[in-house]
């Protein structure tokens, strides 16, 4: 094995930078979006009655009739062929968290000595792939194996390789959804709807509102054999062993540093491909961790956004291939350095171009922004537990309230000036107001907020949702996610919230004979004073924050078992069903997928590492071993009864590591036992409550050991590539 370790260190010192075509600046802009099959191209090659139905279905949620939805394949087929195109295939998105994929070809036989190419309606809007494999929670039996993928023309198909990619939803054959594509969608129906109506408080003119994303992606690359060399890399995605190297992140050097050749190459070209399919890159740098790097794109709206994250994994993971990297998702692929997130910045725009999360230039516009920042401040704190819920999982779990920030607490982080508005906002008189006092609320309140924000950048890392001038970071999503979960579920709250706020000032109006703005004013005044539990300025990652949650009533769901029993509570289900986002059934049916994905991380991860530490690790410790007691064996032989004394640190060696190697063997047959104990379960969360508490400790004892003997084996019998090198060599 240690053969191997040093053959991939050879190979990654041999690696030369992958040439890349580097695009001309010039032409750069016109390359964006060339293998989409967007508005610009469905206006150049449709006829206009097909044009305006697939845009009406856009814009207003439309359908497509028969005739129609045969004339816009038939369109999409031709312009697919000539950009290369061989197959077409209905891209979803199953609750495995990845995507899926069966590719049919256009040619099509039509008798022994002739072909067409053939895509019609039926084959664009909806598709049969078999289901049977894919997680359904209970939703259907296997007999029932149907799934059906349906277009999704609001996320235009899209050219990747040969194949035209059509995003599409996955259901049930009973009609529930199996995806992540299809609860998303309902939620920005319910947001769109919520929003509209409180946005016309303000401006009249405005029909619609959408909500907005834009993801920031970390991820690691390191070097393809490095990764081989590595049983834990290549099957859980993270080093389950391995000494921290002398030197890490301490130095703060690698933080948008110089970002090294090869690097560079593969994000160059990682880029084009990336303009080619639309999805709008923008930024790229070294991240804190060696070897760890970022991307990001501009903001889009939130469906698209999370097609484009989707594809981009995909795109991140051949491309590492050809340059010779394996990209790692993975939240805390190595100990003792900083895990990777996905950073989800969202907001809320009209269909006027108005974010309605940043302030105006008028003090009515300023009420604007307060209105939707207070209710998503509401939102969060009325369902703090269903937000942490949506970024579980069983590696995100090493990242939230474990090693790193944010905690699995779910706080609110504003910045002080704007804490001062709100406390301002407190004391608003009840009922009508005076003149002088809208006036001090316009001129003194309202109408600084602006000047507030030019010098109060959110500086605050610690906190898993902040406010960063106009819209809100969700930073405790995991690197490794999809995005359409917590997304789905931000909306579906704050849409709720909205529908609330507008009954109460409604009602305010109606029945007390407030002024719009005086309704308003009490209403959010109410709202600042019940949520003000979940704001909170300070270290969100700290001891003293952890015990001020506890007393404020916040929940530190640490673990995933922990954290997805609130899918189960009466109010979430009534939650989902009041918005029309998810049933019942579709709640409890993704409650018990992800129990059971948290179950199979956590055996694959126990079975891998009861395999390296008795394969690998025991096996090379002996063989040092046997060296050491060779060698204390001639140093007897030389010296007789002397050799004690010549030899005291080979025999306490020797002792050593035989402790440690009993400890290693003890652990792993202890840890086979708990998980045959849990295996046995047969509810799911009980299964999963047995892995996080009686299987996954004993990671951490055996990693323990396994350290241990890696500084005290000699290096050159050491099977497993070290620390070291999988994070320093370029």
């Amino acid at each position: 094995m240690s053969t191997i370790r040093f053959e991939a260190i050879k190979q990654t010192f041999e690696r030369t930078p992958v040439h890349v075509d580097t695009p001309d600046p010039d032409h750069r802009s016109d390359q964006f979006g060339a293998n989409v099959f967007n508005a610009v191209v469905m206006r150049q090659v449709m006829s206009k009655e097909a044009y305006n139905s697939v845009m009406d279905a856009i814009e207003g949620g439309g359908k497509i009739n028969r005739k129609l939805a045969d004339e816009i394949a038939t369109y999409m087929k031709i312009w697919a062929i000539s950009k290369g195109a061989t197959h077409y295939t209905h891209w979803f998105q199953p609750l495995t968290g990845t995507t899926a994929e069966k590719h049919d070809a256009f040619f099509e036989p039509i008798s022994t000595t002739d072909a067409v190419d053939r895509f019609g309606g039926a084959q664009l809007v909806q598709q049969e792939p078999d289901a049977s494999s894919f997680p359904n929670g209970g939703i259907r039996n296997t007999f029932e194996a149907r799934g059906y993928t349906a277009w999704d023309p609001t996320s235009p198909a899209f050219i990747h390789g040969t194949t035209l990619c059509i995003p599409t939803v996955f259901v049930s054959y009973t009609g529930e959804a199996l995806d992540n594509k299809a609860p998303l969608l309902r939620s920005l129906l319910a947001i769109d709807q919520a929003a509209t109506e409180v946005a016309r408080y303000f401006d009249k003119t405005v029909t619609k509102v959408n909500a907005t994303l834009g993801w920031e992606q970390e991820y690691f690359l390191i070097d393809k054999a490095l990764t081989l060399s590595r049983p834990d890399l290549l099957l859980a995605g993270r080093t389950l062993l391995g000494h921290s190297p002398a030197k890490g992140q301490q130095l703060d050097d690698h933080y948008f540093g110089s970002i090294p050749d090869r690097v560079l190459n593969y994000m160059i070209e990682l880029e084009n491909e990336c303009v080619r399919l639309g999805i709008p890159v923008k930024t790229r740098h070294n991240e804190v961790a060696p070897n760890q790097f970022e991307l990001a794109p501009i903001y889009e709206e939130a469906n698209l956004a999370v097609d484009h994250n989707s594809l981009l994994m995909d795109l991140m993971d051949k491309m590492a291939d050809k340059h010779n990297f394996k990209v790692l998702f993975h939240e805390k692929p190595f100990a003792g350095i900083n895990g990777s997130g996905k950073h989800n910045n969202w907001s809320l725009a009209t269909n006027k171009g108005v974010n309605l999360l940043s302030p105006g230039t008028t003090p009515t516009k300023n009420l604007q922004f307060l209105t939707f920042f207070i209710n998503t401040i509401k939102a969060v704190h009325d369902n703090e537990e269903l937000l942490r819920a949506s970024v579980a999982s069983a590696t995100n779990d090493h990242r939230l309230g474990a090693n790193e920030a944010p905690p699995a607490i779910v706080s609110v982080f504003i910045g002080s000036q704007l804490n001062k508005v709100l406390e301002e906002l407190e004391d608003v008189s009840k009922g009508k107001l005076s003149p002088e006092e809208k006036t001090d609320l316009k001129l003194n309140v309202v109408g600084k907020i602006p000047e507030i924000l030019l010098d109060n950048t959110d500086r605050n890392r610690t906190s898993s949702f902040a406010f960063t001038g106009n819209k809100f970071e969700f930073r405790a999503v995991g690197s490794k996610a999809n995005c359409a979960k917590p997304m789905m579920i931000l909306n579906t709250i704050v849409a709720k919230q909205l529908k609330a706020f507008k009954v109460e000032v409604d009602a305010l109006i109606d029945k007390k004979g407030l002024k719009k703005d005086e309704a308003i004013f009490n209403v959010l005044r109410e709202y600042i004073k019940s949520s003000k539990k979940i704001r909170f300025e300070g270290d969100g990652y700290s001891a003293a924050w952890e015990k001020e949650a506890m007393k404020r009533g916040l929940s530190n769901n640490k673990t995933t078992p922990e954290a997805l029993k609130v899918y189960l509570k009466k109010s979430t289900i009534e939650l989902f069903e009041q918005m029309e986002v998810m049933s019942e059934v579709e709640i409890k049916a993704r409650y018990e997928i992800e129990l059971e994905e948290y179950v199979h991380k956590v055996q694959i991860e126990s079975r891998v590492l009861g395999d390296i530490a008795r394969n690998h690790v025991i096996p090379t410790a002996i063989r040092y071993q046997n060296v050491l007691i060779a060698n204390v064996q001639g140093i007897k032989d030389v010296f007789g009864s002397d050799f004690k004394k010549l030899a005291p640190e080979q025999l306490d060696l020797i002792e050593e590591i035989s402790e440690h190697i009993s400890e290693i063997n003890s652990k792993v047959n202890m840890m086979i036992e708990a998980r045959k104990y849990a295996n046995k379960l047969d509810k799911a969360q009980l299964k999963a409550e047995a892995y996080c508490e009686r299987v996954l400790p004993f990671f951490e004892d055996i990693r323990y050991h396994c350290d241990k003997l890696e500084l005290m084996v000699e290096d050159n019998l050491w099977p497993l590539t070290k620390y070291r090198e999988l994070l320093f060599t370029k």
